[in-house]
């Protein structure tokens, strides 16, 4: 099929208008040939009876209307291999780290294939992230997909960093891999993942897709569909367990919204097109494990709250796809506190399947919720105290105001490399439940408190 056209009518920022053609599949790939011979890739992103509209990839400076369009017949694929881990590939799946040009195996569609929900099986893996407010009241289960909403300048990436060198699989020895996507980040923050990947040797087990700030938008939205392709080639083909890492989602969706007008579509909230819920579920809903194949997706989604608004549309439709999320919070940053978690508004729905005896330990659930509760009621008497003064106050209630500085101060606090167990989690909280009186721990059994309270 591929005839060659010179019927270019319009070039509108990332996007061509070729007239008079023959019918082209939606999402086919294109090749742009300009006079001097140097070609672009693009993809139809409309097409009608009598225009097909094509975004270029690379960007459309220097296209004018004599160049050829070539249309393919193809959907965009990815060469897949064994030999992507370590290295480090541009948005589009192009190798940027001098090494050389990978040997695919395979040639993927980066769109992939929904997984059937009945042939979806129920997540039960405990992951141990080191960070003891994830690990312990928020707990990341293999297979889900939990996003960490954050905040312009607060230290989200740092966070991601430190869960992609320490996560893992306690008692199960499994062959792990961290898929790490960025989507319109600076310079300066592409060469600090990629030091950090290299210094720690998290390289070796690590597949790295840069897409930067002045990359075009267009390549953007397909740098997570890149790394999800290539999470299914290491979970389904080579029985691995994958942990994607993506920042960030607003950059994705700020250039979905640019595609948008650029095509003239209608908008909707704010401007974000109408159909960037179901976008977002094509992503979010690649994570999973599949009856009777022994490999697993997880994924760690990070997006900054434009102006800490957890109702923008972003952070919305994010909540309603998947399955809870971690919130970080400017005030503990501002306390200096790392990493600043927030475990109030924070929440993981498939914690309950990953804890407990045999997986984590048998008071677990129990701990959590007594911590959540001491914590949530020591915050709210912070209020009262600026209003009263903490002389004004009961016992029971300066108990709890010391128990809350407390808990940010030994247990949410903590080093950078710093690499906890569950257990060392749990003693912790145990020691810091220790000064609370046995009968207000509500929360927890007899047994339990006679079991391991110190």
């Amino acid at each position: 099929m591929e005839k060659e056209y010179k019927t270019i009518t319009k070039i509108a920022g990332p996007l061509v208008f070729v007239s008079k053609t023959e019918p082209i599949g939606y999402g086919d790939l294109v090749k742009i040939i300009m006079p001097e011979g140097e070609t672009k890739t693009g993809q139809v992103l409309d097409t009608s009876e009598d225009i097909v509209v094509v975004q270029v990839f690379e960007g459309t400076s220097g296209l004018d209307r004599d160049a050829r369009v070539k249309f393919l017949g193809e959907n965009i694929k990815l060469p897949v291999s064994e030999d992507m881990l370590g290295r480090i590939l541009d948005g589009a799946g192009k190798p940027i780290d001098n090494g050389p040009a990978i040997i695919p195996e395979d040639k993927l569609d980066i769109t992939g294939a929904a997984i059937n929900p009945t042939s979806r099986a129920s997540p039960e893996d405990f992951i141990q992230t080191g960070i003891s407010t994830i690990d312990l009241m928020n707990t990341l289960v293999r297979g889900q997909k939990l996003p960490i909403f954050s905040g312009s300048g607060l230290p989200h990436n740092e966070i991601a960093l430190q869960i992609a060198r320490q996560a893992k699989v306690t008692g199960k020895e499994s062959s792990f891999v961290v898929i790490f996507a960025a989507m319109g980040i600076t310079n300066e923050e592409a060469q600090r993942f990629v030091m950090d990947f290299e210094q720690t040797g998290a390289l070796k087990r690590s597949l790295v897709f840069l897409n930067l700030a002045d990359d075009p938008a267009v390549e953007r939205l397909i740098t997570p569909r890149m790394a999800l392709t290539a999470a299914e080639y290491f979970a389904f083909q080579k029985d691995m367990h994958v942990l994607v890492i993506m920042t960030d989602i607003t950059n994705y969706c700020e250039s979905l919204r640019e595609i948008g007008s650029a095509r003239e579509e209608i908008p909707g909230r704010r401007g974000y097109p109408g159909y960037m819920y179901t976008d977002l579920a094509t992503i979010y809903e690649r994570a999973g494990i599949v009856k009777g194949k022994k490999g697993s997706i997880t994924q760690l989604p990070i997006l900054t709250m434009i102006g800490d608004d957890i109702t923008h549309p972003i952070p919305d439709l994010t909540g309603y796809i998947t399955e809870g999320q971690i919130v970080l919070s400017r005030e503990l940053h501002r306390k200096n506190t790392y990493p600043p978690i927030d475990v109030l508004p924070s929440l993981s729905r498939l914690m309950n399947l990953g804890i407990g005896a045999g997986k984590t330990r048998e008071d677990h659930k129990q701990v959590s919720d007594q911590l959540y509760a001491n914590y949530a009621e020591g915050r709210d008497l912070r209020g009262l105290a600026a209003i009263v003064g903490e002389e004004s106050l009961s016992e029971r209630d300066k108990r709890l105001l010391k128990f809350a500085a407390e808990f940010e101060r030994r247990f949410v606090r903590q080093a950078r490399n710093e690499n906890r167990t569950i257990e060392g989690t749990l003693k912790t909280a145990w020691e810091l439940l220790s000064a609370i009186p046995e009968a207000e721990l509500i929360r927890i059994s007899p047994e339990i408190k006679k079991k391991y309270r110190p």
